[in-house]
């Protein structure tokens, strides 16, 4: 006689994991998503997730061995936290890893900018236009939330143009002080306009000193007007899809506003027109926002916002990632028949989970860890409850198996190595 069983100790235990899991992530997120590389930081995600569950359904299943029965927790136990770190943090991590760098490719085929390019009108007319010198101090700003996958240099131009930052990577706050220290070092000229030797120059450090894995993107600001062939200059920007972002700070002359319009069109940019100079660093960030950034547990930003292409991967991700767990757990029980039942129950858990991310997210402070901590729980509990469906002998066959010598570990080398050698013997093999 089968029954099925619900072993509520174990869904409760699933749950304070995947909270516990949750508690650890965060703190990777907050700590070194800036820092470290994207897909590192995702993988240790899911690998941690992964681990807490494990864990705390094995302590569940110790406590009341509903599942694989006493014979498992008597002989099986020690097997299980051997498999427990391989089974759940290994596996996890490594398909949260792959799956993160496929949700960094652009559907487009676009390289994805890693490099920046700030080139900054220092002629003498921003002495008046931004006497407080606001536009390093939006630089800076811009900077200081760059993560680590980039990298920043720094144009000054006037009559001639002066590269300040060759590309440097901005990983810490280090490197960033740097970077400060020598924005901090601009003198006042009362030098002139020159933007297409600014574009010039531009362009020979994208070439000089870029990545050609990197896509690049420059932010032009510029308070002024100069005579310039646009196709003539824009040409190479175009030919490498390089966005020319443009900056109008307190133009009069409509000569100057049509030229930095022209330069954002050609190349795919936006022009902003600035009347304020301390309105740079809310535009600064905004074009900053616009590259787009983005992990399968956070908001999707800039171009690709909408992407249902993305929307659809970060679904079926995590849909992948839940049936992975649930097969974690299994392999850590060493049973193919939880195996199934939890790998299955992953499926619908990842689904709901990559749902609530995908509409949920707001790129709140507040808002968006809630809604992360309900996707663990979706994934934890989900795939606890997939235990329901796992066929459970009656405890009193149990007994009679126990009183004969005959394990009733289910899934245990197939339905148990005895049962299995009974059953082929009585089919005449």
């Amino acid at each position: 006689m089968m029954q099925r069983k619900l072993n509520i100790i174990l869904l409760l235990f699933s749950l304070i994991g995947g909270a516990v899991g949750f508690v650890i992530g965060e703190i990777l997120l907050l700590r070194f998503l800036d820092e470290w590389p994207h897909w590192l930081v995702i993988g240790a995600y899911f690998g941690i997730m992964a681990l807490c569950i494990g864990v705390f359904c094995l302590i569940a299943e110790l406590i009341n061995p509903q599942l694989n029965g006493i014979s498992w927790k008597q002989r099986y136990s020690g097997l299980s936290w051997r498999l427990l770190v391989p089974a759940t943090l290994a596996m996890l991590f490594a398909a949260g890893s792959v799956l993160e760098l496929g949700y960094q490719i652009n559907p487009a085929g676009a390289k994805k900018v890693n490099d920046l390019v700030l080139v900054i009108d220092n002629s003498g007319s921003m002495t008046e236009n931004d006497p407080n010198n606001d536009r390093i101090t939006a630089a800076k700003h811009m900077i200081s939330q760059m993560d680590g996958n980039k990298r920043v240099s720094v144009i000054l131009f006037g009559d001639e143009s002066q590269v300040l930052q060759p590309f440097t990577p901005v990983a810490t706050d280090v490197d960033k002080q740097a970077v400060y220290d020598k924005l901090d070092q601009i003198p006042n000229t009362d030098a002139g306009t020159n933007i297409g030797l600014a574009l010039s120059e531009t362009l020979d450090q994208i070439q000089d000193q870029g990545n050609d894995d990197n896509g690049a993107m420059v932010i032009l600001l510029s308070d002024g007007y100069s005579d310039l062939d646009t196709a003539s200059a824009l040409a190479p920007y175009i030919e490498r899809q390089i966005e020319v972002n443009t900056v109008g700070l307190s133009i009069t002359d409509s000569g100057g506003v049509g030229l930095l319009q022209a330069i954002a069109q050609m190349t795919g940019g936006i022009y902003y027109d600035v009347t304020d100079a301390g309105q740079l660093s809310l535009v600064f960030g905004e074009i900053y926002n616009s590259l787009g950034d983005r992990t399968l547990v956070t908001e999707r930003t800039g171009m690709y916002a909408e992407s249902t292409y993305l929307a659809v991967y970060r679904t079926v991700a995590l849909a992948i990632i839940g049936a992975l767990i649930g097969l974690a757990l299994g392999l850590m029980f060493d049973n193919r028949y939880l195996a199934r039942n939890f790998a299955i129950g992953g499926v619908p858990a990842g689904l709901l989970a990559g749902l609530l991310l995908e509409n949920g997210l707001r790129g709140s402070i507040w808002l968006d860890p809630v809604v992360r901590f309900l996707a663990a729980l979706l994934l934890a509990g989900i795939i606890a409850l997939f235990s329901f469906v796992l066929p459970i002998r009656d405890h009193r066959k149990s007994s009679a198996a126990k009183d004969t010598g005959v394990s009733t570990r289910p899934g245990r080398r197939g339905e148990g190595f005895e049962d299995a050698h009974r059953n082929s013997r009585s089919k005449g093999f």
